[in-house]
């Protein structure tokens, strides 16, 4: 009997040995949306749910020559892109996206741990403008990223617009960090503010909602889903995954990305 297809997501990633975030965040919510991850891992990293505390890049001849081996066994249908950590581990995921132009391509711009740590220098910030954002799909800053990566500009719609031209399809500026009633999540594209979508604000903070966000993003993308469409669903996703955050360490709440698999109780008895 011959089995549909599931769709492959290729996914670059830091690897967080909390499970929070990175890889395993990557991993949980690529399977969330049906579909199956393949993991390269950029960086290591010591951190827990307070911060992150030290970044080693991966091996870049190691990372290329894993994610060749996948690209040329298995039909990937979307990638995302995390934590990149150095100018060679971008410069190498650059390499390996230039060769597939047809793949769709998430990036989730890590500029910052949660506990507010930074994570890339000048030298970084220059490459993944000039090599990353002319091949991302979907751009998905928070919104001291989107004004990090577009320093110049002078209000959030403007950071949008300067991230459409340096080469980004879409753009879509989570709000968690700004101070407002409600999350407010403004996607841009066709050179214009195309949605703002409203979400309850949780009391808590998160460790790895990022992550959980575009990873989901690539799922449905995958799944061969509108972008307008897929971004509203990925958002509702990680709510959810908000709304059931779990604490296992001292610092932020984890998502729980798998709170779809837990039997209601109440229709067991």
């Amino acid at each position: 009997m011959n089995q549909p297809s599931i769709p492959v997501v290729m996914t670059f990633s830091g690897h967080d040995p909390g499970g929070g975030a990175g890889i395993q965040a990557d991993i949980e919510a690529v399977a969330s949306m049906g579909c199956h991850a393949a993991p390269v891992i950029t960086a290591h990293t010591v951190q827990n749910t307070h911060n992150v505390i030290s970044v080693t890049p991966a091996d870049t001849t190691l990372l290329i020559q894993q994610a060749r081996a996948i690209l040329e066994d298995m039909e990937v249908a979307a990638f995302k892109v995390g934590l990149l950590a150095s100018t060679e581990v971008t410069e190498a995921v650059h390499s390996l996206l230039v060769d597939y132009p047809g793949i769709p391509v998430v990036v989730d711009p890590v500029l910052f741990a949660g506990g507010g740590a930074r994570l890339v220098d000048e030298g970084l910030l220059s490459a993944m403008r000039t090599l990353l954002l002319p091949l991302t799909t979907i751009l998905t800053p928070n919104s001291f990223e989107a004004r990090t990566l577009a320093a110049e500009a002078d209000n959030l719609d403007a950071c949008a617009h300067k991230l459409l031209d340096d080469g980004c399809e879409f753009v879509l500026i989570t709000g968690t960090h700004e101070n407002t009633p409600a999350v407010e999540n403004r996607l841009y594209g066709h050179h214009r503010h195309m949605d703002t979508f409203t979400w309850e604000r949780l009391p808590a903070s998160y460790h790895g909602s990022g992550c959980t966000l575009a990873a989901a993003i690539a799922g449905l993308l995958a799944q061969g889903g509108d972008i307008p469409a897929v971004i509203e669903e990925a958002q509702a996703y990680t709510w959810e995954t908000l709304r059931h955050g779990y604490r296992v360490g001292m610092g932020q709440l984890l998502p729980n990305r798998l709170f779809w698999a837990v039997v209601d109780e109440g229709l067991d008895q």
